[in-house]
Protein backbone atom coordinates (compact mmCIF):
# COMPACT_ATOMS: atom_id res chain seq x y z
CA UNK A 1 0.00 0.00 0.00
CA UNK A 2 1.17 3.44 -0.94
CA UNK A 3 0.76 6.53 0.63
CA UNK A 4 -2.18 8.78 0.78
CA UNK A 5 -2.04 12.40 0.41
CA UNK A 6 -4.91 14.82 0.66
CA UNK A 7 -5.11 17.89 -1.82
CA UNK A 8 -7.50 21.01 -1.47
CA UNK A 9 -8.73 23.24 -4.46
CA UNK A 10 -8.25 26.98 -4.65
CA UNK A 11 -10.15 30.12 -6.08
CA UNK A 12 -12.23 28.94 -9.03
CA UNK A 13 -13.84 25.83 -7.54
CA UNK A 14 -16.65 27.98 -6.02
CA UNK A 15 -20.08 27.10 -6.87
CA UNK A 16 -23.81 28.11 -5.25
CA UNK A 17 -24.92 25.25 -3.09
CA UNK A 18 -21.54 23.54 -2.43
CA UNK A 19 -21.86 22.00 0.60
CA UNK A 20 -25.24 22.22 1.40
CA UNK A 21 -26.37 19.01 1.51
CA UNK A 22 -23.47 18.14 3.18
CA UNK A 23 -24.91 20.30 6.15
CA UNK A 24 -28.39 19.45 6.10
CA UNK A 25 -27.05 15.45 6.46
CA UNK A 26 -24.80 15.68 8.87
CA UNK A 27 -24.39 18.29 12.12
CA UNK A 28 -20.39 17.84 12.41
CA UNK A 29 -20.30 19.64 8.62
CA UNK A 30 -23.10 21.57 9.75
CA UNK A 31 -21.04 22.95 12.84
CA UNK A 32 -18.06 23.77 10.42
CA UNK A 33 -20.08 26.20 8.96
CA UNK A 34 -21.70 27.97 12.20
CA UNK A 35 -17.82 28.67 13.35
CA UNK A 36 -17.29 30.29 10.31
CA UNK A 37 -20.09 32.56 10.55
CA UNK A 38 -19.18 33.58 14.35
CA UNK A 39 -15.91 34.00 13.41
CA UNK A 40 -16.46 36.25 10.67
CA UNK A 41 -19.08 38.27 12.22
CA UNK A 42 -21.71 37.50 9.30
CA UNK A 43 -23.40 34.64 7.40
CA UNK A 44 -21.12 33.22 5.00
CA UNK A 45 -22.92 30.03 4.87
CA UNK A 46 -25.82 32.00 3.41
CA UNK A 47 -23.42 33.30 0.83
CA UNK A 48 -22.42 29.71 -0.16
CA UNK A 49 -25.91 28.05 0.11
CA UNK A 50 -27.75 30.86 -1.42
CA UNK A 51 -25.54 32.71 -3.21
CA UNK A 52 -26.25 34.87 -5.39
CA UNK A 53 -22.85 33.36 -7.72
CA UNK A 54 -21.55 37.23 -8.59
CA UNK A 55 -20.91 37.65 -4.59
CA UNK A 56 -19.69 34.52 -3.69
CA UNK A 57 -16.90 34.77 -6.37
CA UNK A 58 -15.62 37.83 -4.63
CA UNK A 59 -12.35 37.07 -4.00
CA UNK A 60 -13.16 37.74 -0.09
CA UNK A 61 -15.86 35.63 0.29
CA UNK A 62 -14.58 32.76 -2.49
CA UNK A 63 -11.36 32.06 -0.20
CA UNK A 64 -13.17 31.72 3.30
CA UNK A 65 -16.00 29.68 1.49
CA UNK A 66 -13.87 27.05 -0.27
CA UNK A 67 -11.76 26.91 3.01
CA UNK A 68 -14.91 26.12 4.66
CA UNK A 69 -16.68 23.10 3.08
CA UNK A 70 -12.92 21.68 1.73
CA UNK A 71 -12.86 21.63 6.17
CA UNK A 72 -16.41 20.36 6.19
CA UNK A 73 -15.63 17.27 3.82
CA UNK A 74 -12.23 16.86 5.15
CA UNK A 75 -14.13 16.18 9.15
CA UNK A 76 -16.18 13.18 7.42
CA UNK A 77 -12.74 11.98 5.83
CA UNK A 78 -11.20 12.15 9.01
CA UNK A 79 -14.08 10.57 10.75
CA UNK A 80 -14.44 7.44 8.56
CA UNK A 81 -10.95 6.91 9.82
CA UNK A 82 -9.00 7.43 6.43
CA UNK A 83 -5.50 9.50 7.51
CA UNK A 84 -2.94 11.60 4.65
CA UNK A 85 0.80 10.54 5.03
CA UNK A 86 1.06 14.48 3.07
CA UNK A 87 -0.94 17.42 2.74
CA UNK A 88 -1.10 20.08 -0.40
CA UNK A 89 -3.41 23.36 -1.57
CA UNK A 90 -2.98 24.88 -4.55
CA UNK A 91 -3.24 28.78 -3.24
CA UNK A 92 -5.97 29.26 -1.04
CA UNK A 93 -6.06 25.62 -0.32
CA UNK A 94 -2.69 25.52 1.42
CA UNK A 95 -4.58 27.27 3.76
CA UNK A 96 -7.56 24.29 4.38
CA UNK A 97 -4.01 21.85 4.21
CA UNK A 98 -2.49 23.60 7.19
CA UNK A 99 -5.68 22.97 8.92
CA UNK A 100 -5.80 19.24 8.07
CA UNK A 101 -1.90 19.56 9.26
CA UNK A 102 -2.68 20.75 12.38
CA UNK A 103 -0.76 23.57 12.20
CA UNK A 104 -3.99 26.25 12.46
CA UNK A 105 -6.91 26.11 13.62
CA UNK A 106 -9.96 26.07 11.45
CA UNK A 107 -11.30 29.05 13.56
CA UNK A 108 -8.03 31.46 12.81
CA UNK A 109 -7.94 30.10 8.80
CA UNK A 110 -11.34 31.31 8.14
CA UNK A 111 -10.07 34.59 9.59
CA UNK A 112 -7.10 34.22 7.93
CA UNK A 113 -8.30 34.13 4.40
CA UNK A 114 -10.86 36.09 4.53
CA UNK A 115 -8.49 39.18 5.01
CA UNK A 116 -6.17 37.87 2.70
CA UNK A 117 -9.09 38.20 -0.14
CA UNK A 118 -9.56 41.59 0.88
CA UNK A 119 -5.84 42.26 0.58
CA UNK A 120 -5.32 40.93 -2.47
CA UNK A 121 -8.54 42.40 -3.79
CA UNK A 122 -7.43 46.17 -2.40
CA UNK A 123 -3.43 45.39 -3.97
CA UNK A 124 -4.46 46.69 -7.34
CA UNK A 125 -7.36 48.45 -8.36
CA UNK A 126 -9.36 46.48 -10.57
CA UNK A 127 -9.24 46.12 -14.19
CA UNK A 128 -5.39 47.41 -14.05
CA UNK A 129 -4.15 43.38 -13.40
CA UNK A 130 -5.14 40.51 -14.96
CA UNK A 131 -4.18 36.57 -15.36
CA UNK A 132 -4.11 34.27 -18.67
CA UNK A 133 -3.51 30.69 -18.71
CA UNK A 134 -0.72 29.40 -21.74
CA UNK A 135 -1.03 26.13 -23.04
CA UNK A 136 1.47 24.18 -25.42
CA UNK A 137 4.08 25.88 -23.44
CA UNK A 138 7.23 24.98 -21.71
CA UNK A 139 8.17 26.99 -18.25
CA UNK A 140 11.61 27.73 -19.70
CA UNK A 141 10.37 29.21 -22.68
CA UNK A 142 7.39 31.05 -21.36
CA UNK A 143 9.45 32.82 -18.33
CA UNK A 144 12.23 33.97 -21.25
CA UNK A 145 8.68 35.78 -22.54
CA UNK A 146 7.89 36.97 -18.96
CA UNK A 147 11.14 38.37 -18.33
CA UNK A 148 11.39 40.20 -21.09
CA UNK A 149 7.90 41.56 -20.87
CA UNK A 150 8.79 42.71 -17.57
CA UNK A 151 12.09 44.43 -18.26
CA UNK A 152 10.53 46.61 -21.17
CA UNK A 153 8.29 48.19 -17.90
CA UNK A 154 5.22 46.05 -18.02
CA UNK A 155 5.54 43.62 -15.04
CA UNK A 156 4.08 39.89 -15.72
CA UNK A 157 5.25 36.39 -14.15
CA UNK A 158 4.67 32.68 -13.73
CA UNK A 159 1.90 32.27 -11.64
CA UNK A 160 0.45 29.01 -11.35
CA UNK A 161 3.34 25.88 -12.72
CA UNK A 162 -0.31 23.29 -12.78
CA UNK A 163 0.83 20.22 -15.25
CA UNK A 164 2.88 20.01 -18.18
CA UNK A 165 1.72 22.01 -20.49
CA UNK A 166 -0.50 24.71 -18.18
CA UNK A 167 1.08 27.74 -17.08
CA UNK A 168 -1.08 30.85 -15.83
CA UNK A 169 0.95 34.22 -16.21
CA UNK A 170 0.15 37.05 -14.14
CA UNK A 171 0.51 41.03 -14.17
CA UNK A 172 -0.66 44.43 -15.41
CA UNK A 173 -3.35 44.00 -18.04
CA UNK A 174 -0.44 45.04 -20.43
CA UNK A 175 2.20 43.09 -19.19
CA UNK A 176 -0.36 40.29 -19.45
CA UNK A 177 -1.79 41.11 -23.29
CA UNK A 178 1.88 41.48 -24.89
CA UNK A 179 3.76 38.58 -23.26
CA UNK A 180 0.56 36.43 -24.17
CA UNK A 181 0.74 37.61 -27.46
CA UNK A 182 4.55 36.68 -27.87
CA UNK A 183 3.75 33.37 -26.61
CA UNK A 184 1.06 32.62 -29.42
CA UNK A 185 3.81 33.97 -32.28
CA UNK A 186 6.46 32.00 -30.32
CA UNK A 187 4.13 28.45 -30.55
CA UNK A 188 1.59 28.21 -27.45
CA UNK A 189 -1.08 26.25 -28.67
CA UNK A 190 -3.63 28.44 -26.80
CA UNK A 191 -4.02 31.37 -24.67
CA UNK A 192 -7.20 31.88 -22.50
CA UNK A 193 -7.49 34.91 -20.18
CA UNK A 194 -8.79 34.65 -17.06
CA UNK A 195 -12.05 35.83 -14.98
CA UNK A 196 -10.17 37.14 -11.98
CA UNK A 197 -10.39 40.11 -9.95
CA UNK A 198 -6.34 40.92 -9.92
CA UNK A 199 -2.79 39.66 -11.00
CA UNK A 200 -2.32 36.92 -8.25
CA UNK A 201 0.62 35.23 -7.10
CA UNK A 202 2.56 38.32 -9.05
CA UNK A 203 5.41 41.03 -7.68
CA UNK A 204 1.79 43.12 -8.08
CA UNK A 205 0.75 41.32 -4.97
CA UNK A 206 4.04 42.74 -2.54
CA UNK A 207 1.72 45.37 -0.67
CA UNK A 208 -0.99 42.72 0.53
CA UNK A 209 1.85 40.25 1.38
CA UNK A 210 2.70 43.11 4.43
CA UNK A 211 -0.36 43.21 5.49
CA UNK A 212 -1.03 39.30 5.86
CA UNK A 213 2.35 39.32 7.74
CA UNK A 214 0.57 41.01 10.34
CA UNK A 215 -2.17 39.02 10.01
CA UNK A 216 -0.19 36.23 10.35
CA UNK A 217 1.64 37.50 13.62
CA UNK A 218 -1.53 37.73 15.24
CA UNK A 219 -2.68 33.85 15.27
CA UNK A 220 -1.12 30.72 17.15
CA UNK A 221 0.93 28.70 13.90
CA UNK A 222 2.02 25.50 15.47
CA UNK A 223 4.63 22.95 13.71
CA UNK A 224 2.66 20.69 11.38
CA UNK A 225 1.70 17.24 11.88
CA UNK A 226 1.68 15.91 8.90
CA UNK A 227 4.08 17.45 6.04
CA UNK A 228 2.59 20.01 3.75
CA UNK A 229 4.14 20.93 0.45
CA UNK A 230 4.06 24.01 0.12
CA UNK A 231 3.53 26.06 -2.87
CA UNK A 232 6.27 27.92 -2.52
CA UNK A 233 8.79 25.32 -2.97
CA UNK A 234 6.97 21.93 -3.67
CA UNK A 235 9.22 20.53 -0.67
CA UNK A 236 7.66 19.18 2.55
CA UNK A 237 7.27 21.80 5.26
CA UNK A 238 6.66 21.00 9.02
CA UNK A 239 7.95 23.87 10.93
CA UNK A 240 5.93 27.00 11.90
CA UNK A 241 8.37 29.49 11.14
CA UNK A 242 8.92 28.36 7.86
CA UNK A 243 5.44 27.81 7.53
CA UNK A 244 4.57 31.51 8.25
CA UNK A 245 7.91 32.71 5.82
CA UNK A 246 6.38 30.75 3.06
CA UNK A 247 2.57 31.73 3.39
CA UNK A 248 3.96 35.38 2.97
CA UNK A 249 5.84 34.80 -0.21
CA UNK A 250 3.43 32.47 -1.51
CA UNK A 251 1.46 35.85 -2.12
CA UNK A 252 3.37 36.51 -5.11
CA UNK A 253 5.38 33.93 -5.97
CA UNK A 254 4.24 31.29 -8.18
CA UNK A 255 2.70 27.78 -7.47
CA UNK A 256 4.43 25.04 -8.33
CA UNK A 257 1.69 22.23 -8.83
CA UNK A 258 3.09 20.36 -11.13
CA UNK A 259 6.32 19.95 -9.43
CA UNK A 260 4.30 19.53 -5.74
CA UNK A 261 2.41 16.60 -7.17
CA UNK A 262 5.90 14.91 -8.27
CA UNK A 263 7.74 15.70 -4.93
CA UNK A 264 4.30 13.89 -3.30
CA UNK A 265 4.61 11.10 -5.73
CA UNK A 266 8.80 10.79 -5.23
CA UNK A 267 7.78 10.43 -1.67
CA UNK A 268 5.83 7.01 -2.72
CA UNK A 269 2.29 8.96 -3.05
CA UNK A 270 0.44 6.61 -5.13
CA UNK A 271 -3.72 7.90 -4.04
CA UNK A 272 -4.35 11.67 -4.29
CA UNK A 273 -7.87 12.51 -2.48
CA UNK A 274 -8.77 16.18 -4.04
CA UNK A 275 -11.32 17.12 -1.17
CA UNK A 276 -13.33 20.12 -1.50
CA UNK A 277 -15.37 22.04 -4.43
CA UNK A 278 -14.95 20.60 -8.12
CA UNK A 279 -12.25 17.96 -9.51
CA UNK A 280 -9.59 20.76 -11.20
CA UNK A 281 -6.68 19.64 -8.84
CA UNK A 282 -7.83 15.72 -10.08
CA UNK A 283 -7.46 16.73 -13.50
CA UNK A 284 -3.70 18.18 -12.82
CA UNK A 285 -2.64 15.42 -11.06
CA UNK A 286 -3.90 12.96 -14.01
CA UNK A 287 -1.94 15.35 -16.65
CA UNK A 288 1.32 15.14 -14.25
CA UNK A 289 1.22 11.18 -13.84
CA UNK A 290 -1.21 8.79 -15.54
CA UNK A 291 -0.58 5.69 -13.16
CA UNK A 292 -1.61 7.48 -10.02
CA UNK A 293 -5.42 6.67 -8.23
CA UNK A 294 -6.81 10.11 -7.89
CA UNK A 295 -10.36 10.65 -5.58
CA UNK A 296 -12.73 13.76 -5.70
CA UNK A 297 -14.54 14.11 -2.91
CA UNK A 298 -17.02 17.11 -3.24
CA UNK A 299 -20.27 16.49 -1.95
CA UNK A 300 -22.02 13.89 -0.05
CA UNK A 301 -22.14 10.80 -2.85
CA UNK A 302 -18.71 11.14 -3.44
CA UNK A 303 -17.57 11.06 0.09
CA UNK A 304 -19.22 8.15 0.25
CA UNK A 305 -17.50 5.81 -2.54
CA UNK A 306 -13.97 7.56 -2.09
CA UNK A 307 -14.55 6.46 1.55
CA UNK A 308 -15.62 2.45 0.41
CA UNK A 309 -12.84 2.83 -2.01
CA UNK A 310 -10.33 3.68 0.34
CA UNK A 311 -11.57 1.39 3.04
CA UNK A 312 -11.42 -1.24 0.82
CA UNK A 313 -7.66 -0.79 -0.40
CA UNK A 314 -6.42 -0.21 3.23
Amino acid sequence: MGKIAFIFPGQGSQTVGMGKELAEKDEKAAAVFRVADERLGFSLSSIIFEGPQEKLTLTYNAQPALLTTSIALLEKVKEAGIAPDYVAGHSLGEYTALVAAGAMSFDDAVYVVRKRGEFMEEAVPAGEGTMAAVLGMGAGELEAITNEVTEAGAPVQLANLNCPGQIVISGSKAGVERASQMAKEKGAKRVIPLDVSGPFHSSLMKPAAGKLADVLNGVAIANAEIPIIANVTAEPMQEKEAIQQLLIEQLYSPVRWEQSVEKMIELGVDTFVEIGPGKVLSGLVKKVDRNVQVYAVNDFASLETTIASLKGES
